[in-house]
């Protein structure tokens, strides 16, 4: 990327974060179109005012993702419980405060089925979640294992009936590019096999399904750019 042409770098960073929105929210049920996405994160493009909702969610979690580059390039940068609740806040652009407010009971209904902390474990059990991060044990480990271990145990608290999921993803993603890897983008192909790891509680085989994406969004990146600069016309040769 470093010795890439500045379009073809924007290009593959549009396309990049298009892919992170489309299978983030996939995993969550909400299948978007590449229109969809494209119009919401392009200020240029009028939007149809009925689908404003959604296109209000996807920028917001542009957002979000803007957050954590941004705090994974800081020094001195770490997790705290702000940075956590800041998150969720730029997510969550429902104005009902239940969604706001740590939940009061265990759903029934809900995305994800593995096992949670009940209600008034929550704040408790986020405060030493934090601590975690900053122990010893925790900056030894290896990055893809720090990033599995921390996603695990924030969906296991999973504080807010409305977006837990994308917010342990992201806090997921802050470490690996916290220690220079790209953004982990698990796959809607993957939604079955990742649900069933949340379940089994395994950071082991989530930290080899996030191993999987890195290489992935590797092979992907190194094949588009080849195949652009392919289509690129020669300097000797006039342009078709």
């Amino acid at each position: 990327m470093s010795h890439a042409d500045e379009t073809l770098v924007r290009d593959i960073q549009e396309k990049f974060l298009i892919s992170w929105l489309y299978h983030d929210n996939a995993l969550d049920g909400v299948v978007l179109t590449y229109h969809e996405l494209k119009a919401a994160i392009d200020e240029r493009i009028i939007s149809d005012s009925s689908l404003i909702p959604m296109y209000d969610s996807i920028r917001a979690q542009k957002k979000a993702i803007d957050i954590v580059k941004q705090q994974a390039s800081k020094r001195r940068a770490g997790i705290t419980m702000e940075f956590i609740k800041k998150l969720h806040r730029t997510l969550t652009v429902d104005d009902d405060p239940l969604y706001q407010q740590y939940r009061k009971e265990n759903p029934l209904h809900r995305l994800y089925f593995h096992e949670i902390v009940p209600p008034e474990k929550i704040s408790y059990r986020l405060r030493k979640l934090v601590d975690w991060t900053k122990s010893d044990d925790f900056k030894k480990s290896h990055p893809l294992n720090k990033a599995a271990q921390l996603h695990l145990n924030f969906i296991t608290i999973y504080p807010w009936l409305k977006n837990s999921g994308k917010v342990a993803r992201l806090l997921m993603n802050f470490i690996l590019m916290r220690h220079g890897y790209v953004p982990a983008v698990i796959h809607a192909v993957h939604r079955q096999r990742y649900y069933e790891v949340l379940r089994s509680a395994s950071y082991q085989d989530l930290a080899n399904l996030i191993a999987e994406s890195l290489n992935n969004a590797i092979e992907s990146t190194l094949k588009y750019a080849s195949e652009s600069s392919l289509d690129q016309p020669s300097s000797d040769m006039p342009a078709r």
